[in-house]
């Protein structure tokens, strides 16, 4: 890893910068309604005060993961995040860090992308 990658703003965001593309391109082959979710999800997870960029991969790529293994089950967006998807996604980022300030607006969009992810499912098993 290059020095300017290490200590760089956007490296302490997403982490390296491989394990970035890496992780996106595990977003962009799930079912549209599964990236919707996990798009949002991610939106509202870069309001999160980052630790270090090694935590914040590792919590991206295990979000891929979650969504990978949903799909594969077939197992609804709604069983993932439950009713409240800002409360999914607050106790998802403990486990990787300490958490930021999430300005009401990002838990307002966060809780709409998932609303039409989920309207999203319903169009895909019919």
């Amino acid at each position: 890893m290059s020095d300017v990658e290490k200590g760089g703003f956007i490296s302490k965001v997403i982490g390296p910068k491989k394990r970035w593309r890496a992780y996106k391109a595990r977003v962009k082959e799930l079912p549209e309604n599964y990236r919707t979710a996990v798009e949002a999800v991610e939106q509202y997870l870069m309001h999160f005060v980052p630790t270090d960029g090694e935590s914040n991969a590792s919590m991206f790529e295990d979000l891929a993961g979650l969504f990978e293994q949903a799909a594969a089950d077939g197992t609804p967006i709604r069983e993932i995040v439950g009713e409240d998807p800002a409360e999914f996604v607050d106790a998802f980022a403990q486990n990787y860090s300490e958490g930021g300030y999430v300005p009401p607006r990002a838990r307002k969009q966060l809780t709409e992308a998932v609303a039409r992810a989920e309207e999203g499912e319903g169009e895909a098993r019919r």
